[in-house]
């Protein structure tokens, strides 16, 4: 400390050196804290993976990658198939494509020739192959004829599609639809997969011209879909972000367990959601990740838990707060409370149970503020920020009647799991073919998987469907 103190003792300052000494002891001290502070956020930072926060499972890594730990108590259920459970084994076919004899030519006793002797008995087996593909091509053609009166030349008609002289049908480009927007290839791959297996390669043209026919096909039906969710009684509502043309934008995602819907959006708040169109019309109950833009619309809504038991598991491993443990334990046993009540065609809990559990929510809330108090004040202008187990039992208190909506509503479902699992195909399509490269291709892609998507949940084959686009007919989901 280069001060007075490195030729003075303290009580021979004079006053100017003492405020002098006193100010630089201050700075210090609030770089200290400042440190401190900074090292603190660094360490919650390297606590936190996908088990203990909203941080998805691939920013763990593999050599930090954490231990499993379910949030599922443990049954008494043995591991594998239960009863009752169908399986998926392989049984003899009565009818097979083929059968090829295999008889013994001599006997291995004496050698004697058993060629002419009938058999006595057979043992069959059966191999299940995929036969050798290839491409069927049909020929079209337009006949000319003069008639005998007038002499007109007349031509026959070519089919509704057929319009070049050389092009791929509706299988072909359904195929192509499911390769890129299903199993979320990239064109590239997706037409050496179709050279591979029916030795023709089609163009980036060829997709690209297949991709806009088929979005400019399912744009109504997009439609459907999304005015089917704004009169939905539950919808899961989620949003990512994409990069196209490289820039950031978010792909919002709405959906239930029988419909999908995706729309690509320049922003990720309230300006994506009113221009979307769903959330402003929407009266059912909307289920989220507790985004401050949800909060705007005036929809019943119910919070995701598993969001909240992750964030209660950082608090409790992380800081040691019993409240969070004692909470998350709380939430699932409600959540079995409600499971086993469904399971029993009721449709509530009963009233006292109700209220217990109610109770010991307030009583955890309660001992929460407890351990996580406000920030002091610190003298600059502004209001301290308040930690992550603050924010978290704020949440928990003041929209309790969302996060235990599920308690009160058995339609209400206890987390936002579905809607993860439509957006996570997103980000699954991002790593296999990498970011869009223009706001078309984004547009394209939200159209056909919105329809593929809702009609696997519907119970439909996808590249039955997509080819079903193609011949002209689209199968239409119910709404």
């Amino acid at each position: 400390m280069s001060s007075a103190l490195d030729s003075k003792s303290l009580f021979s300052l004079t006053k100017e050196e003492l405020v002098a000494l006193v100010l630089e002891l201050n700075g210090r001290l609030g770089t200290f804290d400042a440190l401190s502070a900074r090292v603190a956020e660094l360490e919650a930072r390297l606590a936190k993976d996908s088990h203990n926060s909203g941080k998805p499972p691939s920013s763990d890594g593999l050599s930090k990658k954490p231990c499993p730990k379910s949030l599922r108590q443990k049954g008494q259920k043995k591991p594998g198939g239960q009863p009752g459970h169908p399986g998926k084994t392989l049984y003899l076919s009565g009818s097979p494509t083929a059968t090829v004899p295999h008889s013994p030519q001599a006997c291995l006793g004496c050698g004697r020739s058993l060629c002419g002797v009938a058999p006595s008995g057979r043992e069959r087996r059966q191999v299940f192959d995929v036969p050798r593909i290839g491409l069927d091509v049909t020929e079209h053609v337009s006949e000319q004829k003069t008639c005998p009166g007038c002499g007109a030349v007349n031509r026959g008609r070519f089919p509704e599609g057929v319009a070049q002289p050389v092009q791929y049908g509706p299988r072909v480009k359904g195929v192509l639809a499911y390769l890129t927007n299903y199993q979320l290839l990239p064109w590239e791959r997706s037409a050496q997969l179709v050279a591979d297996l029916f030795g023709s390669s089609p163009s980036e043209g060829v997709l690209q011209s297949a991709m806009r026919q088929c979005a400019q096909v399912l744009d109504p039906i997009a439609g459907t879909i999304r005015e089917a969710l704004i009169r939905a009684k539950i919808a899961h509502f989620d949003e990512t972000g994409m990069r196209v043309a490289g820039v950031l934008h978010w792909m919002h995602s709405a959906s239930n367990e029988t419909l999908t819907y995706y729309e690509c959006h320049p922003k990720r708040g309230q300006a994506a959601m009113d221009d979307i169109g769903i959330l402003p019309s929407f009266k059912g109950r909307a289920v989220h990740d507790g985004w401050a833009s949800y909060s705007a619309y005036g929809c019943l809504h119910q919070l995701c838990n598993a969001h909240h038991l992750r964030e209660l598991t950082y608090l409790a491993e992380e800081h040691g707060q019993a409240w969070a443990e004692a909470m998350k334990a709380l939430l699932v046993e409600i959540k079995g409370a409600v499971d086993a009540a469904r399971s029993q065609s009721r449709s509530a809990l009963g009233p006292v149970a109700a209220a217990v559990f109610e109770s010991r929510y307030s009583d955890l809330v309660a001992a929460g503020y407890e351990q996580n108090p406000d920030a002091p004040r610190t003298g600059k202008r502004g209001r301290p920020a308040r930690s992550k187990g603050r924010n978290l039992v704020r949440r928990l208190d003041e929209y309790r009647s969302a996060v235990l909506a599920f308690m009160d509503d058995f339609d209400s479902p206890f987390d936002n799991n579905l809607a993860e699992r439509d957006i996570r195909m997103v980000k699954v399509r991002q790593k296999v073919s990498g970011a869009f490269r223009t706001g078309e291709g984004a547009d394209i892609f939200a159209r056909v998987r919105s329809y593929v998507s809702t009609m696997r949940k519907q119970g439909h084959n996808p590249l039955d469907v997509l080819e079903s686009v193609f011949r002209g007919r689209a199968m239409l989901p119910t709404c």
